[in-house]
């Protein structure tokens, strides 16, 4: 990541009609879940409280972000039988359409035949993508993340969302 590559948040305020992000890894590892990830698999509770020290940074902004007109979409491409941590994510997506994402779930096995970019991303209006760098275990890997803004990059990452976005389940009908 370069000193002058906007931020997360810069480019999703910058967004003038769409954010959308495409998961595509069956297991997270950074940091700032694994208290929660850790006490979920111990009780099999969820932090799902919007007003939490965990969730309300993320609601406010993409509530700010949903109230400018701007459409906030989530597809997760997940391996079935899912994992621990799908089962984690799930649980806590309530806040997520909380906040005014929406969610779709895509099973890997339906997504074969979809052209998908190499890593996780999230899509700005079409223009612009931001890359996220992980690790094997699921951890931020350096840097953590690049833009990328040519034509034929935003282009690819853009169709595959829009395919596995056509193909995916909305959340409230996806069972884990």
């Amino acid at each position: 990541m370069s000193q002058n590559e906007p931020s997360f948040n810069e480019l999703l305020s910058s967004a003038r009609h769409s954010a959308v992000h495409l998961e595509m890894r069956d297991s997270y590892g950074v940091g700032d879940e694994t208290e929660d990830f850790e006490n979920w698999k111990r009780t099999g509770r969820r932090d799902v409280d919007p007003a939490s020290a965990y969730w309300a940074p993320w609601v406010e902004l993409i509530r700010s972000t949903a109230c400018r007109g701007v459409v906030v979409r989530r597809a997760r491409i997940v391996s079935e039988p899912v994992t621990d941590y799908i089962r984690y994510e799930h649980a806590g997506t309530v806040v997520n359409l909380h906040a005014g994402e929406q969610v779709r779930w895509l099973p890997r096995r339906q997504a074969s035949d979809i052209a998908l970019p190499g890593n996780d991303c999230w899509v700005f209006d079409g223009e612009a993508v931001l890359f996220n760098h992980f690790s094997g275990d699921g951890s931020w890997s350096e840097p953590g993340w690049e833009v990328r803004t040519e034509s034929a990059v935003a282009r690819l990452a853009s169709t595959a969302f829009e395919a596995v976005w056509e193909r995916g389940v909305p959340h409230e009908k996806y069972s884990v």
